[in-house]
């Protein structure tokens, strides 16, 4: 773990500054900001420095800043939750910036010191702590990034990084809700091959992708189903989630080999189904074995997991012009226990056995 003796200031808003909160019934996803936000800075000459908390505002960056013309950007996603007593809880935060740190050493950027920003985050969600929904599954979802800020044109890593965190209240991530969702199974477009940087964080990932999601929202689906990119056969992401497939009682999914994220919620997943002492596989799946399962009865579930979306069952898949209806596109009893488990952890409403999460107040 990276660790340095960053020094961070606050500095708060004014009255005036203070942003009217939205409706908790109506927040959507990634709509509404918090008051504040916490920045920091990287040069080659000084490390990390300029920490702060401060007002929520504009950036002031050159035209030539190098995420501009390269493409050197990262980010996570985790949230804020605030438990059945009023306290504020966050999931696996450490594991979030762990994993931050192995996308920057993908992309040439500067590590982030892990313990001293889970200090700025909490400090941050402390701060806005009256943002923190307390509607049933509402949350405040975090978005830590960093990018190139270096003004310069030339194809190297920059020499100057930005770091910065949002905070931004949310409900839920799918206008469906938990109830299963239609996806598309694209087999022209990838998302990543081996060898590139499928299994970082990155922003250029989320930018290929948004053709072939715009493609199968216009017919209909809510995502898409990404398989491999070398033999358009094995099934790789659910969108920007991991996939899960259930056939014959046995809960699998693709192994992590460098062509999708390390996903959080994933892990915690597979740990809770291993608890519950179920049949798990981490192994290559393919769409005709899933096709195979679904004709023969043996396809009993298929959902995805991520931070936004938590656990989010598939009620349709659509490969090839055909139509594979997943337990009836109704949502499955495997999907419904983890979503319960792993809301009831995350809202301190049951015990942490793993002690997966960190209290902010």
């Amino acid at each position: 773990m990276l660790k340095t003796e960053l020094e961070i200031s606050v500095r708060k808003a004014a009255p005036e500054q203070l942003k009217k909160k939205p409706d908790q019934n109506a927040l959507g996803f990634g709509q509404y900001f918090t008051d504040h936000m916490f920045v920091m800075r990287w040069s080659r000459e000084q490390g990390w420095h300029d920490a702060q908390l401060q007002p929520y505002q504009n950036f002031s960056i050159d035209p030539a800043a190098m995420v501009f013309h390269y493409g050197q950007a990262i980010f996570e996603g985790l949230k804020a939750y605030r438990g059945k007593s009023g306290n504020i809880l966050l999931f696996r935060p450490t594991n979030n910036f762990e994993r931050m740190n192995q996308s920057a050493v993908r992309m040439c950027m500067p590590r982030i010191p892990v313990d001293r920003i889970l200090q700025a985050l909490k400090a941050l969600v402390y701060l806005d702590r009256d943002w923190v929904p307390n509607t049933d599954g509402a949350t405040l979802y975090l978005r830590p990034t960093m990018i190139a800020s270096e003004p310069a044109l030339g194809l190297r890593p920059a020499n100057e990084y930005l770091f910065f965190i949002l905070a931004s209240p949310v409900g839920a991530y799918y206008a469906e809700g938990f109830n299963p969702v239609k996806i598309y199974v694209e087999d022209k477009y990838v998302r990543a091959v081996p060898g590139g940087v499928g299994e970082a964080k990155t922003a250029g990932n989320y930018a290929a992708s948004v053709k072939a999601l715009t493609e199968a929202q216009s017919n209909g689906y809510s995502q898409v189903l990404w398989l491999d990119a070398l033999e358009h056969k094995y099934i790789e992401e659910v969108g920007t989630s991991n996939a899960f497939f259930v056939i014959n009682d046995e809960l699998i999914t693709p192994p992590l080999a460098g062509t999708i994220l390390p996903g959080i919620t994933r892990d915690s997943v597979l740990q809770l189904a291993r608890d519950w002492g179920m049949h798990v596989n981490e192994r290559r799946i393919s769409i005709d074995e899933v096709v195979e399962a679904a004709g023969d009865g043996s396809l009993q579930e298929v959902f995805s997991t991520g931070t936004a979306a938590v656990i989010s069952p598939l009620g349709e898949l659509c490969y090839k012009g055909e139509c594979i209806p997943v337990n009836g596109g109704k949502t499955g009893m495997i999907a419904q226990r983890l979503f319960d488990e792993l809301q009831a952890i995350q809202f301190g409403m049951r015990q942490d056995a793993h002690r997966w999460m960190v209290r902010v107040a």
